[in-house]
C-alpha cells in the first residue's frame, strides 16, 4: 500500500475513525494492527524480519535495563555491552543479508575471474529487498544504543515498542524517529482537534502536491533520459539531471509531508526531514537540510563515535569521508550509490580546505565574502555540484553512468524532436512539467513545519488550486500508467 493510492484513501479515515472512538487503553493495539496490515500489504511473506528485529532489540534493551538496575555503578558493564553488540550483529546482520549479500557475492565473483578462478554462475539468490529495512533497521538500532548509553529508559510495553518500530505514517520511508520524541506520544492520550487536524491535512495536501502533481511528472521526461542515455544528448542529460533534482526533492519530501500530516492529525507530532535544501551556500548546509533524520542519524552514532571534529585535522576529514561512504551504502547496493556518497564526502573536504582561501581571495578583490552577490553564487555552486552528484545516484548501472558523463560533456547538438518527443502519453509535454515545478516552487515554504502563512481567501485558494492540480494529475497518470512507488521506498 502507497500514500498515492485509493487503498490507502480508504485505509487511513478509517484508522483515523478507529482511533479516536476506541478508548485510550485500546488504541496502541488498533495501531499496531493497523501498522502490520500496512506493511504486510507489501509482502506477507516478509513479515517475520521487522518482527523479529523488533523482538529482538525490545528484549535486548530491557536485559540493558535490569542489569543496569542491579549494578548501577556499571561494573557489569560488559554484559551490557554484550547485549548492544548482539543487537547490532542480528540487525544489521538481516539488513546485509537481504540487501547487500548479492552485491558481495558479485563482487566477490569479480574477483575470482580477475585472479583467473571459475566462480560458480549461480552463487548469487532470489531475493526480494523488505521494503522499509533500512529505515526500522536505524531506528531499533538506535533505541537500543540509546538504553545502552542511558540516554533513554527502556519500554516495559511490547506492544508500544512494537508500535514505534513500526507505526505506518513512518514505517517505510522515515522519518527515522528517535525513541525519546516518539515512544511517548503513542502513550498520550490525544482528542480529536481543528488546530490539529487542519494544518495536518494541509501538509498532506502539500505531500501529494509534491508527488503527484510534480515528482511523477517530471519522472515521465527523467526516466526516458536515464533508463536510455545511449539516445539522449548532453543538453537531454543536463535538463533530465536537473527535473531529477526536483523530482526526488518532491518525492520524498512529499512522502515526509503526508506521513507527517497523518500523525499530527492524530495529534502525534514527527520530526522535521527536509528544510529547503536547495538554497544551501554549502554541502555541509545541504546535508543539514536534507534528510535530516538521517544525517542526525549517522552524526550521532558514527561520526561521533569515531571522533568527530574532536581529533586531528586528517581523521576529522577521514571521519566525514566514512560517514558519506556509509550512507551512500546505505542508499542501495550498488557502486553508483557508493560513488555517490564518496563525491559528497569529497565535496566537504575540498570544501573544508578551501573556505580560508576563497574568503581571503573575495577579499582581495574587494567583494565582502558574505554579501549578497558571494552568497547567491554560494547558492548556485552548490545546487550545481549536488545535481552534479545526483547523477550517479540516478544512473542505473556504472556503464549507463560512463555513458552519461561522456554525452554530458562531449554531446552538446540539440535535438527537439527527441526532446519533445519523450512524452508518450495524456499530452505531457517538458512545458508542462516544468510549469509544475514552477507551480512548486511558488507554493513556497512547502517543507514540513512551514505552514505559517495567514488563513484567508488567497491562502484558502492555494489549497484549492492545489487539491484541483492533485486530481487532474492523478487521473492523468492514471490514465498513462504514470503513477509511481516513491524513490525512497527501495532504500
Amino acid at each position: 500500500m502507497v500514500f498515492n493510492s485509493i487503498e490507502f484513501l480508504i485505509f487511513f479515515p478509517t484508522v483515523l475513525l478507529l482511533y479516536f472512538i476506541l478508548p485510550q487503553k485500546l488504541r496502541w493495539a488498533m495501531l499496531l494492527l493497523a501498522s502490520y496490515y500496512f506493511y504486510v500489504s507489501w509482502n506477507l511473506s516478509l513479515v517475520w524480519l521487522i518482527l523479529f528485529t523488533t523482538v529482538i532489540s525490545y528484549v535486548s534493551a530491557i536485559l540493558i535495563g535490569k542489569s543496569r538496575e542491579k549494578h548501577p555503578c556499571g561494573e557489569h558493564r560488559g554484559r551490557e555491552r554484550l547485549w548492544l553488540i548482539l543487537t547490532l550483529t542480528v540487525s544489521l546482520g538481516i539488513l546485509f543479508f537481504f540487501k547487500y549479500f548479492n552485491f558481495l557475492a558479485e563482487g566477490v565473483c569479480g574477483l575470482i575471474g580477475l585472479i583467473g578462478g571459475r566462480p560458480a554462475p549461480n552463487f548469487a539468490l532470489d531475493l526480494i529487498l523488505p521494503v522499509g529495512i533500512s529505515f526500522y533497521t536505524f531506528q531499533t538500532l538506535s533505541y537500543v544504543i540509546d538504553v545502552y548509553r542511558g540516554s533513554v529508559k527502556p519500554e516495559r510495553h511490547f506492544g508500544y515498542y512494537a508500535l514505534y518500530v513500526s507505526f505506518f505514517s513512518q514505517l517505510v520511508a522515515g522519518p527515522i524517529e528517535r525513541p525519546e520524541n516518539l515512544l511517548p506520544q503513542l502513550r498520550e492520550k490525544h482528542k480529536f482537534s481543528w488546530d490539529n487536524a487542519v494544518p495536518g491535512m494541509q501538509k498532506m495536501l502539500v505531500g501529494f502536491f509534491k508527488k503527484v502533481v510534480v515528482a511523477d511528472l517530471l519522472a515521465t521526461y527523467v526516466n526516458t533520459v536515464y533508463n536510455a542515455p545511449e539516445e539522449a544528448t548532453g543538453f537531454g542529460v543536463l535538463i533530465a539531471t536537473v527535473l531529477f533534482a526536483f523530482q526526488i526533492y518532491c518525492d520524498f519530501s512529499g512522502y515526509t509531508d503526508i506521513a507527517i500530516g497523518c500523525a499530527e492529525i492524530m495529534g502525534i507530532r514527527l520530526m522535521q526531514n527536509f528544510d529547503r535544501p536547495y538554497i544551501s551556500e554549502s554541502i555541509k548546509e545541504f546535508w543539514r537540510r536534507w534528510h535530516i533524520s538521517l544525517s542526525s542519524w549517522f552524526k550521532d552514532y558514527v561520526y561521533f563515535p569515531l571522533g568527530g571534529s574532536r581529533c586531528k585535522r586528517w581523521r576529522h576529514m577521514l571521519n566525514i569521508c566514512i560517514v558519506f561512504l556509509i550512507s551512500g551504502l546505505w542508499h542501495g547496493a550498488n557502486w553508483t550509490f557508493i560513488i555517490w556518497g564518496a563525491l559528497h564526502g569529497l565535496y566537504q573536504v575540498i570544501g573544508h580546505f578551501t573556505e580560508k582561501p576563497r574568503r581571503s581571495l573575495w577579499r582581495m578583490i574587494h567583494v565582502d565574502p558574505d554579501g549578497r552577490a558571494v552568497r547567491i553564487l554560494k547558492k548556485i555552486n552548490t545546487f550545481a555540484l549536488v545535481c552534479f552528484a545526483w547523477i550517479f545516484f540516478r544512473a542505473n548501472s556504472l556503464s549507463d553512468l560512463g555513458l552519461l558523463l561522456t554525452k554530458l560533456f562531449t554531446d552538446w547538438q540539440f535535438n527537439s524532436a527527441y526532446f519533445v518527443g519523450t512524452f508518450d502519453f495524456v499530452g505531457l509535454t517538458v512545458i508542462g512539467a516544468v510549469t509544475s515545478l514552477l507551480s512548486v516552487l511558488v507554493l513556497s515554504r512547502m517543507d514540513s513545519g512551514a505552514f505559517s502563512a495567514p488563513h484567508g481567501r488567497r491562502s484558502s485558494a492555494r489549497y484549492v488550486y492545489a487539491v484541483w492540480a492533485v486530481v487532474i494529475a492523478w487521473a492523468l497518470l492514471m490514465m498513462g500508467d504514470g503513477s509511481s512507488n516513491f524513490i525512497y521506498f527501495q532504500f
